[in-house]
């Protein structure tokens, strides 16, 4: 039973390589290839420690003398696990795609960032109607926005509502009507990019924002939550 001892010890690596998965994404030790193979192990081997800890916990010989033991590693290989299962459920919930728009049918175009996403996996032109599908069906709810101010200020009143998301404003050109801005995601430290148009509408202007990730292929809704968290810092 000497080898039950080890189990606390195991979880707790299953621990490490989880939270080492981003952390190594964010210093560049890995790519985001290596950081979910990683992930994915350190959630497996969680779930295989806490199995093994139940499994001996009714066992009366096994039990004998390592009672906290037991309950200490399922506690820790539960824990490593609980946020890449979260984060597979949310990847389950939500459409597998990274470019959400308010704009479907005319998309905002990137310009000043486009340097920036050179040596992306994914491209900054628009992924075309098979997203626009996926995002129909998933997030419905995402529209443009009419203000009723005319475009000047409607721009300025955007580019403010960008600057209070803490986003890196990259360019901003106000006679196109445009903002380019950068964000990372809290985990992983990937890097997201944003564009906001600010048009002329019969109702004052109509705003219209993308947001894109630059690696992977689903965002487990960021980018859709972005932008409604920009909108509504943009109604307020």
């Amino acid at each position: 039973m000497s080898a039950l001892r080890l189990l606390p010890l195991l979880a707790l690596g299953a621990a490490v390589a989880v939270a080492a998965s981003g952390f190594g994404t964010r210093i560049a030790l890995w790519d985001y290839r290596t950081a979910f193979a990683i992930l994915r192990w350190g959630a497996n081997a969680g779930l295989a420690v806490a199995a093994l800890a139940a499994i001996a916990s009714f066992v009366p010989r096994a039990r004998a003398g390592n009672g906290r033991r037991l309950v200490l590693a399922a506690a820790i290989g539960v824990g490593a696990a609980a946020l890449p299962l979260y984060w597979l459920h949310v990847a389950r919930s939500v459409p597998p795609i990274n470019d959400i728009t308010t704009d479907l049918a005319n998309p905002p175009t990137f310009v000043a960032i486009l340097p920036l996403r050179a040596q992306a996996p994914v491209p900054a032109a628009y992924a075309g109607e098979a997203t626009a599908r996926a995002q129909r069906d998933g997030y419905p709810d995402l529209e443009p926005t009419v203000i009723a101010d005319a475009p000047p200020a409607a721009f300025a009143r955007a580019l403010a509502a960008a600057r209070a998301m803490d986003w890196t404003i990259v360019a901003t050109d106000d006679a196109a009507g445009r903002i380019e801005a950068t964000t990372t995601t809290p985990w992983f430290g990937f890097t997201d990019d944003i564009v906001i148009r600010v048009a002329a509408d019969p109702g004052g202007s109509r705003v219209d924002v993308r947001s894109v990730s630059r690696v992977g292929t689903s965002d487990l809704g960021a980018n859709a939550r972005r932008i409604r968290d920009y909108t509504a810092a943009l109604a307020r």
